[in-house]
């Protein structure tokens, strides 16, 4: 059966980004999405709230039909990566390639995102190419040249990367703008990642403006924002 998932977005978790988890939820939802992964910029705490409310569950069983893959995006020394499946310990800062073996020990996906994208840190070449990546984000929606997308599906092809996109959504209004399908025998965790490891449908549609200029607010003032630490207090969580 066919099933859809974003892959890559972020709730207010992330500095940079305004919505609840439950509201990407809600969201992913309307679009009629099979699931998505939260992929916070160095936190995994919209995860753990969301386990918390039994949204995501430790045998990666869907809920309600719908399953939210954990993860995280990780700034590594060298530029933005993706673990998909599961969480890590605060690692910002650290080689890509210490983080890649960490996301292997947990039984997790290391997946570089918007790559070439050297305006919003995308891992350049000679360093993608020590690293041992499950897949590679071929189309980031909100990526700030579209040639870096064709570099990134070009450098894919020819290491035998299986693709993946991403709506790279900062607001609940972004999600599932691109999205990847999936064959899977059954919806879980465990069917999911093995997918991803051997590739699937790319549905690329890059953001509105509207929703171009709405990211870019976010990146301008991220660093008024408060952070993660003191994120309970904006608005209410269970919205």
């Amino acid at each position: 059966m066919t099933y859809s998932f974003d892959l890559h977005l972020h709730t207010f978790f992330s500095r940079d980004a305004v919505h609840s988890p439950e509201s990407m939820v809600a969201a992913a939802r309307k679009k009629g999405l099979s699931g998505i992964a939260i992929t916070d910029h160095d936190s995994c705490e919209g995860v753990e709230h969301l386990r918390c409310k039994g949204w995501i569950r430790d045998d990666g069983a869907a809920v309600d039909d719908f399953l939210i893959l954990p993860g995280v995006e990780v700034s590594t020394q060298e530029g933005h990566l993706l673990c998909l499946g599961t969480t890590l310990p605060w690692m910002k800062g650290k080689p890509a390639k210490t983080v890649v073996k960490a996301i292997r020990e947990r039984g997790g996906l290391a997946v570089a995102p918007h790559a070439f994208d050297r305006f919003r840190a995308g891992i350049r070449k000679e360093v993608l190419d020590e690293l041992d990546l499950a897949a590679l984000e071929t189309f980031n929606a909100a990526v700030s040249i579209r040639h870096f997308n064709r570099q990134a599906s070009i450098y894919a092809q020819r290491r035998g990367l299986p693709s993946m996109t991403g709506s790279d959504a900062h607001h609940a209004s972004s999600v599932g703008i691109s999205f990847t399908t999936y064959e899977l025998p059954h919806l879980s965790q465990e069917t999911l990642l093995k997918a991803i490891s051997q590739g699937g449908k790319l549905v690329e549609n890059y953001l509105p403006f509207r929703e171009v200029v709405k990211k870019n607010v976010g990146n301008w003032f991220r660093f008024f924002n408060p952070g993660p630490n003191t994120l309970h207090s904006r608005k209410d969580l269970s919205a």
